[in-house]
């Protein structure tokens, strides 16, 4: 089938594409964290332990981390349609894998296999977006794809729980299959191949370095609860096999990026606004998981809230956090970074020493509720327009590899993140044992908001470097276009 570019597709074509591809990512997105409601009933089912049912959440992210890496490679290689019926190939027979499985081994392989349609869907879809939105339009588009990346996961425990109300954990997986055919079906259709492909030679030895390197990153961080309490050094020895093995990865690219055959060419962290909306972005993403994993145990254990109230309490700032996302990518188009993503930012900063400092356990749910609006409202504030300056910045020929850069170091600060939030809650619980568990977790949640507060305070330095880039854009984008 021949390829277009954005000059040469109608509008009825565009948003036909978009449509396919958002909610193909927005299935699968969602179904990355509608398990995690679920892991005491697949421990029952199957009898296993908390430390083995947690790898069917760990597994997902260290396939997420592995395969990333390469889809700057294959975007470039195979054609729009070839990749999306791939991903969803994989995504729709591991969803249908997961919902027979009879032990729980195939259980853990069905989720690499949709974690492996997953990490290709979303640089595909980001890649896509720059391709074919004009330049004035592309903040519109991704506040509709930030809905996507950073409010389906907040959603998907709430969902989960509706599901589990009344149905067994096999229907989480089932749920999925119906979605994924229709936009199979859909696809054959709408979906048309996008740029141009490239013959280019796979280097090997690049693919298995970033196995290694991201694997064992994304798997030091996801268990460093385990080297905290000492009862393990396997993320210690993960951590620096994965620091070692990714210099050895970076100079290889380096390398080969001369040649034009880097399999993830960093060539695009000399753009300083790429640069430093990663770095927000990553801190970003830190933050948010860490404060989704946090804030149920919050308020189940300090507060004494239900699973149901819980994700309840949680709704509202997701629910928000969406209806604005697509505003706020239409006003970015408008005014730029500068207004959204410096108060954005500073939004973030004073929700986190909020929660440090107020949160007890006599705190009122509504304070609770508010808070995490005001939250939201900052992440999106920042992360729609952050996503949409970052990769707007980059010459078209690294479209595809600067999505892939920021999906892969997206899953880093997710899992560091939910890592380090979660050891700062255990050291604080740990001090204050003795008053109590309900004092004990809500001293936790003390230790682990500040350290949000920190984190957060780097995206604040981050957005004051990359605010007011906006003519640097259009500079950019006047360029020919070409793949």
């Amino acid at each position: 089938m021949a390829e277009h570019t954005q000059h040469t597709i109608p509008r009825r074509s565009i948003v036909a594409i978009m449509a396919v591809l958002v909610l193909a990512a927005t299935v699968m997105v969602l179904n990355e964290t509608t398990l995690a409601v679920a892991l005491p009933a697949i421990m029952a089912d199957f009898g296993v332990s908390a430390d083995v049912v947690q790898w069917l959440l760990t597994g997902f992210m260290l396939t997420m981390a592995v395969v990333i890496p390469t889809t700057g490679y294959l975007i470039q290689r195979l054609s729009t349609r070839a990749i999306f019926f791939a991903a969803m190939t994989l995504f729709t027979l591991g969803s249908i894998l997961g919902a027979t499985a009879p032990v729980f081994g195939m259980l853990l392989l069905a989720r690499v296999v949709q974690a492996a349609g997953t990490a290709i869907m979303i640089p595909l879809l980001m890649t896509t977006t720059l391709t074919i939105i004009p330049v004035e339009k592309r903040g519109t588009v991704m506040g509709l794809i930030s809905v996507v990346i950073s409010v389906a996961p907040a959603l998907g425990p709430t969902l989960s729980g509706m599901v589990l109300e009344h149905y067994t954990w096999h229907h989480l997986f089932w749920l999925m299959v119906p979605i994924a055919l229709l936009t199979l079906v859909f696809s054959f259709f709408a979906l048309i191949n996008v740029g141009e492909t490239r013959s280019i030679p796979l280097d090997v030895v690049s693919v298995l370095l970033s196995v290694v390197a991201f694997g064992a990153l994304v798997y030091g961080l996801s268990t460093i609860g385990s080297l905290l309490d000492a009862s393990s050094h396997l993320p210690a020895i993960a951590l620096v096999v994965g620091v070692l093995t990714l210099a050895v990865f970076v100079t290889r690219q380096l390398s080969l990026a001369r040649r034009e055959r880097a399999l993830l060419d960093l060539s695009a962290f000399t753009v300083k606004t790429f640069s430093w909306s990663v770095v927000a972005v990553v801190a970003g993403m830190a933050v948010m998981l860490g404060t989704v994993s946090i804030l149920p145990i919050y308020l189940q254990g300090a507060l004494g809230a239900s699973a149901l109230a819980t994700g309840l309490v949680l709704l509202p700032g997701g629910l928000i956090m969406g209806a604005i996302s697509p505003l706020i990518g239409r006003i970015y188009d408008s005014v730029g970074p500068r207004p959204l993503t410096i108060p954005g930012s500073v939004l973030m900063l004073i929700t986190q020493f909020w929660m440090a400092f107020t949160f007890t356990e006599h705190t009122p749910l509504w304070q609770v509720v508010l808070v995490v609006i005001v939250f939201n409202v900052g992440m999106a504030m920042v992360m729609t327009p952050l996503m949409t300056v970052s990769l707007s910045a980059l010459p078209m020929k690294l479209y595809s590899h600067g999505s892939a850069i920021m999906s892969t170091l997206q899953q880093l600060g997710g899992a560091a993140g939910t890592a380090l939030f979660v050891a700062a809650l255990t050291v604080g619980q740990r001090s204050v044992v003795e008053r109590g568990p309900a004092a004990a977790t809500a001293e936790g949640v003390t230790g682990a908001y500040f350290l949000g507060g920190l984190l957060a305070l780097v995206i604040v330095v981050a957005c004051v470097f990359v605010a007011g880039q906006r003519a640097q854009v259009h500079e950019v984008k006047e360029e020919p276009a070409g793949i």
